[in-house]
C-alpha cells in the first residue's frame, strides 16, 4: 500500500467527507463509503476497486464547491491510487467523466491524460481543465496520433502546444490544429506550417482563413504555390489575395532590382539598348534579332523602352510565361506575329504547335486600341503602387 495511505487511505476520505470550515459536507451515508474503500483496498478487488472510485467520485462531485485546498489533495491521492488498480476499460469511464468536472483533481487528471490508451486519455485531453502545458507537451511529443488529434481540439492551444502538434502530427492533426480558432502559434510554429502547406492544399486553405497570420507568411504561401491553390486562395478571401499579390510584386520587384544592380551582363545589355534607341536604331528587326538569339536581358530593355513600361514588370511577364501578356504588350506597340512569336519562343522555349496557333489566332483577333488601353491601365497601376526603383 502506498505510504500516502499508511494509516488507512479511508483517513483521507473521512477528512474529507466530515468537515469544511467546521460544517459536515456530507452527512452519515460516507460512513459506508469508508467501510467499502477499507474493504477493497484490503482484498484487492479490482470490480471493488471500480465501484469505490465511482462513489468517492460522487462524493467529490458533490462538496467540491466547499472543500478547501487541503482537502482537494486528499481526494486528489485516493482517486490516484484507485484509478491505477482498475483495468483500462473502467479507467476510460472514470477519464471521461473526470473531463467534464471543471475543478477535478489536477494529479489524477493529468496520470490519466498520459495514459497510453486513447480510450483513457482522449477525453482529458481534449477537454480537461486540469491540464497544464508541460502535461500537454509530454503527451504529443510521446503518444499516438490519436493523443495528438485530442489535443489539436482543446478550447485552447499555447504557443508551446502547438509547436509540437504541427511538428510531430499527421496531416489530420496539422489541419486540425490549424482550424482552431484558440490556437496560438510561435515564430516556428508559423514557419512549419507554411512549409508544410507547400504539399497540401487543404492545410493552405485553412492557414489562409486565419485572421492573425502575419503577412510575410501569407506572402511566402502565396508565392510558392501552385497556380491551381493561388485561385482558390482567391476564391476564397479576395480582398486578401489582392493585397499578397501586390505584396508578391513588391518582393518580386525588389529581388529583381537587387539582382540587375549586380549582373554585369545586364549593364552591358542596358547601355547597348539604351544608346540604340537613343539614336533610333532601335527597331523591331533588332528586337526579333535579340528574341532569336535568346537574349533575355537585351530583350527585356528593347520592350521596356518601346512600350514605356519598367523593366521590372516586363520581366516579370517573361519569366512567368504567360503568353497573353505578351500578346497585348506586343500589340500595344504594333509588333508584327513574327517577333511576337519570337519573343514567345524565347519566354517559354518550348511549344505545341496547337499552342501557337492558339496564340496567333488570339494575336489577330486582339485589336491595337484595345492592347494600348490595356497597357495603358497597366502603367498607370504600376506607376501608383511602385515602391522601388526599376
Amino acid at each position: 500500500m502506498p505510504r500516502s495511505f499508511a494509516s488507512g487511505p479511508t483517513a483521507a476520505v473521512d477528512q474529507c467527507c466530515s468537515t469544511s470550515g467546521g460544517q459536515e459536507v456530507v452527512g452519515a451515508p460516507h460512513q459506508s463509503l469508508i467501510n467499502e474503500l477499507e474493504q477493497a483496498i484490503a482484498n484487492r478487488n479490482v470490480g471493488s476497486h471500480a465501484d469505490v472510485l465511482r462513489r468517492v467520485t460522487d462524493l467529490f462531485v458533490a462538496g467540491s464547491d466547499r472543500f478547501g485546498t487541503e482537502q482537494r489533495s486528499l481526494f486528489d491521492d485516493v482517486m490516484g491510487y484507485l484509478v491505477s488498480e482498475i483495468e483500462s476499460s473502467a479507467r476510460a469511464v472514470f477519464g471521461e467523466r473526470l473531463a467534464t468536472i471543471a475543478n477535478a483533481p489536477p494529479k489524477v487528471s493529468c496520470a490519466l491524460a498520459l495514459d497510453d490508451a486513447i480510450e483513457v486519455a482522449g477525453p482529458l485531453l481534449a477537454h480537461s481543465r486540469q491540464l497544464d502545458d508541460e502535461t500537454l507537451i509530454t503527451s504529443a511529443k510521446t503518444k499516438s496520433q490519436e493523443h495528438l488529434l485530442a489535443i489539436s481540439r482543446r478550447t485552447l492551444l499555447s504557443e508551446g502546444v502547438t509547436d509540437v502538434l504541427v511538428e510531430r502530427g499527421n496531416q489530420q492533426v496539422i489541419v486540425n490544429t490549424a482550424e482552431n480558432a484558440g490556437a496560438r502559434f510561435s515564430e516556428f510554429g508559423y514557419s512549419t506550417l507554411i512549409t508544410r502547406a507547400e504539399a497540401d492544399e487543404k492545410l493552405a486553405l485553412t492557414i489562409w482563413s486565419r485572421p492573425e497570420i502575419p503577412r510575410e507568411y501569407l506572402l511566402e504561401m502565396f508565392a510558392k504555390a501552385s497556380e491551381k491553390v493561388q485561385l482558390k486562395l482567391e476564391a476564397a478571401d479576395r480582398g486578401k489575395a489582392a493585397l499578397v499579390r501586390d505584396m508578391v510584386k513588391q518582393a518580386s520587384d525588389r529581388i529583381q532590382t537587387q539582382t540587375r544592380e549586380h549582373s554585369l551582363e545586364f549593364a552591358v545589355a542596358q547601355a547597348y539598348v539604351q544608346q540604340l534607341h537613343d539614336t533610333g536604331m532601335l527597331t523591331e528587326n533588332r528586337l526579333r534579332e535579340f528574341a532569336d538569339a535568346g537574349k533575355f536581358d537585351e530583350t527585356a530593355v528593347a520592350l521596356a523602352l518601346l512600350s514605356d513600361l519598367p523593366i521590372g514588370a516586363i520581366e516579370r511577364s517573361l519569366v512567368r510565361g504567360h503568353s497573353d501578356q505578351v500578346l497585348v504588350l506586343a500589340k500595344s506597340i504594333d509588333l508584327s506575329w513574327d517577333t511576337t512569336k519570337a519573343i514567345l519562343l524565347m519566354q517559354t522555349r518550348t511549344g505545341s504547335i496547337h499552342e501557337f496557333e492558339q496564340c496567333h489566332s488570339s494575336f489577330m483577333k486582339l485589336k491595337p486600341e484595345t492592347a494600348r488601353t490595356a497597357i495603358r491601365f497597366y502603367r498607370l497601376r504600376e506607376r501608383a503602387t511602385k515602391t522601388v526603383p526599376n
